[in-house]
Order: structure tokens, then sequence, then C-alpha cells
């Protein structure tokens, strides 16, 4: 990992900027993939399977056999796993239940919001190097509880044209309804516009690499809507003298071996702290399976050596880190100093894969410094607020010349019109 030491305010900006791609050939690629989709439809999606996930696939749907094949490839204590993380997840989300209110804002006027499900959703699930199964419970978990009606789940096949049985046993666990074998920018394509195969759906859910964050930010503009700009996976994470160098080793790797574009950040107040996290990365990091992926993404990574908690917390939030893991005696206080954030894990007990897999929280979170402005997913990711109001006669009468005035002032004299007729009788 690169260190800085106690670097001018000045340099910060660049010193936490994110590792990209080439943003121009980045978008061509995926808007020629995303054209093609539109226009063959089916076609096209098949043509990109064999060219980017190495299959021929003569049907893009999961079937009854292989939803029930699945069953028995995956064991029953992993089966326990899943179906506690969803417990969780599903009372931590049903949790966030709107409950509209009727508010009388003045005499005879009464607003009101009601809560009403997005009726038929995409998901998107990463299979890539690592098939995310849990990614399935969290997106499909609230998406459930909202009351969509539909929900698309599409996710790429290894080469013998087989989704990971992992991820199809989430997916009946959480009521995913339509499974198709559909990966990367062809798959946010097909949700986007519909095919032959993939109905068209009205929000698009899920992370990715870079390839598919681009492709869900191109559709968002005249297609679809989407969670949140999520792409590679960071964390950072605070810690002070009090802080075990091996949970903090062990919590930067388990950001890093998400892929090779993945970034992680140290930011401590603490030298003597420094060289025992590298030592401890170097040990934990030979033992990984993934070890190849994680120590490319570890070139770009950082260890910033700062003065005191208020500059670390300054750090932070302009970073607006994905996942947040605050590592000091003090982590009480410096949450509630917490802006620009995903999601924080509090303390030295609380590593983030708690939160990725089983602690309730939702992992699909804004990443790239997104976390400035978006939220991650939960329940109202899945539903729209549509507004009511009722005018009586008495309300017509008290703000029925307000309305006209300010109306006619905007020049917009059919709105006058339509209040003074209601007026007038």
């Amino acid at each position: 990992m690169n260190i800085y030491r106690y670097p001018n305010k000045e340099e910060w900006a660049e010193l936490l900027q994110r590792p990209t791609k080439d943003a121009q050939q980045l978008n061509d690629t995926v808007t020629k993939v995303l054209t093609e989709v539109r226009q063959q439809g089916d076609e096209a999606v098949k043509k990109f399977e064999e060219q980017f996930d190495h299959v021929s696939l003569q049907s893009l749907a999961v079937t009854a056999e292989e939803m029930q094949e699945a069953e028995t490839l995956v064991s029953d204590e992993l089966k326990q796993a899943l179906e506690l993380a969803h417990r969780n997840i599903h009372t931590f989300h049903a949790a966030q239940r709107f409950e509209g209110k009727k508010c009388q804002v003045t005499t005879g006027v009464t607003c009101w919001q009601k809560s009403i499900p997005i009726e038929r959703v995409g998901l998107y699930i990463p299979g890539g190097t690592a098939p995310l199964f849990s990614t399935v419970l969290m997106l499909a978990t609230p998406a459930k509880i909202a009351g969509c009606s539909e929900i698309v789940l599409c996710t790429p096949p290894n080469r013998e044209g087989k989704v990971n049985p992992v991820i199809l046993v989430a997916a009946r666990i959480a009521g995913v309804s339509r499974i198709f074998k559909i990966g990367g920018v062809q798959a946010i394509g097909a949700m986007a516009y519909g095919t032959e195969s993939v109905p068209k759906v009205y929000k698009i859910f899920g992370p990715g690499n870079q390839y598919v964050m681009c492709a869900k930010q191109q559709v968002s503009l005249h297609d679809v809507a989407i969670d949140m700009p999520a792409g590679p996976s960071e964390v950072e994470v605070l810690a002070d003298k009090t802080a075990n160098p091996a949970f903090v080793a062990a919590d930067l790797l388990s950001q890093a071996e998400h892929g090779v574009d993945s970034q992680v950040l140290l930011v401590t107040t603490c030298e003597e702290l420094i060289s025992k996290v590298e030592a401890e990365v170097e040990r934990q990091l030979a033992q990984l399976p993934r070890q190849e992926i994680a120590a490319e993404a570890l070139k770009h990574s950082k260890i910033i050596l700062v003065g005191n908690d208020e500059e670390m917390m300054r750090l932070t939030n302009m970073y607006a880190p994905e996942h947040l893991i605050i590592e000091t005696e003090n982590y009480m206080e410096l949450a509630d100093k917490v802006v620009n954030a995903g999601s924080v894990f509090l303390g030295h007990l609380t590593p983030e894969s708690a939160g990725d897999y089983a602690s309730g929280t939702n992992h699909t979170l804004p990443t790239n410094g997104y976390a400035v402005a978006y939220n991650g997913v939960n329940l109202d990711s899945y539903q729209r607020k549509v507004t009511f109001q009722e005018l009586t006669r008495e309300g017509i009468k008290t703000i029925g010349h307000a309305v006209e005035l300010m109306a006619e002032n905007e020049q917009l004299n059919a709105h006058r019109n339509a209040m003074t007729l209601r007026l007038r009788d």
C-alpha cells in the first residue's frame, strides 16, 4: 500500500482520487453494446454472452428444472445461513415501512402521501470472479416487502451455461419472479429496453464493475430509473492506537479481494500502527485464495497518517466512502461527525463483512464519492410517494385568492381561471 504522512490539505483532493478507466473508451464500448441490445434484442444478448462470458446459450431464462437442481447442490448448512441472513434483512427493512398521515394544512385543505410499489424491478447480480448471492437477498428482500409485483433478476452464467446454484437458492428464498442468464452491459440493456425474453423493467438495482455502472448511468438518461451509481467496491478504515492491527488488515483485505479496481484506505493517527498493519496485510494476503486480485487492488490503495481526529473526519467526509469502519477508542464520538458515507461499522468488533451478509443492513451502497448525495438501497428505493390533496368549499375560500394572484403574476391565466371559476361557484 502507498503511505502518505501528514499530507497538506491542498493535496487531499488528489490523494483521494479513485482508480478509473479511460472515460471515453468506457462510454464508447458501453454505448455500442446497449445500441445492439436495443435494436436486436435476444440475438444481441446471446452474441455478447458468447463474446464476454464465453458461453453459447440457446435460451436465456433459468428453467424450473435448473431451480430444482440448484436445491440439491447447496448444503443445508449454507441454506440455513441464507435463511438467517434473510430474516435479519427482512426485519431491518420491514421496520422502514412508511405510514402516510393526513395533514390539514389550513382550513379546508387536506394533503397526504401514499407509498406505492414500483410494479416491475430488475436486479443485477454480478457473477464474475465472485458470484454475489448475498446481493440477491439484499435486493430482492426489500422489493418483496415493498410489494413489487414482478422481480426480474439477471446474472452471468458460467461457461457451461449454468447459474451459480447458491444464487438460485437465494432467489427462491427472497421471492424473485424470473431469472435470466445474462451478465454485464448486455444485462442492463436487456432490462432497460426489454427483449423477446426479458421484460422491460421500471427501475434497475445492483452493483457491478465500471462497465455495468456506466451502462446503468447511460440507460437512466432516457429509458429507466436506477438505484444509484454503484461501481467497484471500497472501504475506509479509521484507526487509532487502540486498534487491533490484525482486524484492520483483515478489513482492508476484505474489500481488496472484491476486484482489481477496488480501493481500500486506512486513515490513522498512530504512526506505530502502520508497520504493524503492513505486516499483517502481508501475512494474511499470503493465505488468501484470491491473493492476486487483492494484491493488484492494494497497488492503488493508501495509508494516510494524520495529526488528529478532526483531520481524520474532515478527510473522511471529503472521501465519502462506500464502507466506513471506525476502529477507535472514541468511535461513537467520531460516528456523530460522519456526514458522507454509505454504511458505517462501529468499534473493533464490527467488521464490514457483517453488513455484507447478515447484520440486516443493505450492502448495495453508493461508491466513487456518490455518498455525498446518494444513500444505499432501502425500502423507499422500491416505492414511490404519490401525493394527494382535497379542497372543500372552505379550502377554496382560504387559499383561492392567493392562488389567483400568484398565477396571474406568473402570467399563467388558465391556472388563475381554474381557481376563479370555483371561487365564483
